[in-house]
């Protein structure tokens, strides 16, 4: 669509936005403002937004106790008991509910060990394990063969962002590479209290989970699907429709401004925020899930309702710790490679 005039929207933003003294300084200019993709540009979370307004407490409060056995090749520092005379480690950690499939992570860096949510997030966990260990078809990029075997193994993460995420599961050692297909996200927004939060408030300042970061921001991420939601194409339309338009933007939610973006939500699940250690899908916008993947360092609020969240790690935050810390080059991705070796559901 043709956007209306640059002068029309910075009249328009600036009675709405900069009435209120400090705005600029309330946002991080570092934080990743699609949402569609963990990879963009890092950012630090805003932790008041979880603690006030995180609905996704449908949890076990009272973890319980599992025990593995891993490869001694690859040790979780500090957590492990080791044996002189097995070739395997015992670790001991907790878990939301026996029934959730765990596997491990093993990297040139050490293992960690996943808990997964088959009941919050179906497809992805399926098609986590599918590609880990070689029971679900893919499609090789290099031949463009159909193929069945471990996608992961001796893959890399390719895009380490410190104090932000570690991400892996690309076929093609790059952020480009896809199993040859896509699936559709599982985030219930109702229960990450989305629907709940105002996109700007009664002075006119964004909700800071958008992580609005200027002018541009605001009117790519939430003017312009407004007006394509309410078929306005012209300067002429908005000026015609501005009081709709105002009165729309100060009753929308979160959640509404999302799905004018393209994504969709269902009820039946219960999502939860994406804090850190969780893993969740990697995208390139709404329902675009392959085979891609990233472990958060830090809570990412500003990435909730737009990525699934699958599984959260319970031990080995000193391996997802020394992965977030390697050197890199400037687009993220490490001097060094850091290997998958694999992914294993244990059998627990």
């Amino acid at each position: 669509m043709k956007a209306p005039s640059r002068l029309t929207v910075f009249y328009f933003l600036a009675a709405l936005l900069f009435a209120c003294t400090g705005f600029a300084d309330e946002f991080d200019p570092a934080q990743d403002t699609t949402g569609a993709d963990p990879l963009a540009t890092s950012g630090s979370a805003s932790t008041s937004v979880l603690e006030a307004e995180n609905s996704a407490t449908f949890f076990n409060s009272q973890p319980l106790s599992s025990t593995a056995n891993i490869n001694a090749a690859t040790p979780i520092a500090g957590t492990l008991d080791r044996s002189s005379s097995s070739p395997t480690l015992s670790i001991n950690f907790s878990r939301e509910d026996f029934d959730n499939p765990v596997v491990e992570i093993r990297t040139t860096l050490g293992s960690m060990i996943l808990e997964l949510f088959p009941d919050e997030a179906p497809l992805a966990v399926s098609n986590f394990i599918g590609l880990a260990e070689g029971t679900k078809t893919w499609i090789e990029p290099e031949s463009g063969q159909r193929v069945m075997r471990p996608l992961y193994d001796g893959t890399v993460f390719h895009r380490v962002i410190e104090g932000f995420m570690i991400q892996g599961g690309s076929p093609t050692g790059l952020g480009d590479g896809t199993p040859g297909y896509q699936f559709r996200d599982e985030i219930n927004a109702r229960s990450l209290g989305l629907d709940k939060m105002e996109v700007i408030n009664d002075s006119g300042v964004p909700h800071p989970i958008l992580a609005i970061n200027d002018q541009n921001d605001f009117q790519q991420n939430i003017l312009i699907p407004l007006y394509q939601q309410l078929d306005i194409n012209s300067q002429e339309e908005l000026e015609l429709n501005i009081d709709l338009v105002d009165r729309r933007l100060r009753n929308m939610t979160v959640k509404e401004s999302f799905e004018n973006l393209g994504y969709q939500y269902t009820e039946r699940v219960i999502s939860r925020m994406p804090v850190r250690g969780v893993i969740a899908m990697a995208n390139s916008g709404p329902n675009t899930n392959g085979s891609q993947f990233f472990i958060n360092l830090v809570d990412t609020d500003w990435l909730a309702g737009k990525h699934t969240v699958f599984g959260k790690v319970r031990a080995g935050l000193e391996v997802l710790d020394a992965i977030g810390a390697v050197s890199v080059d400037n687009e993220g991705r490490p001097l060094r490679d850091v290997e998958i070796l694999s992914i294993r559901q244990l059998p627990l």
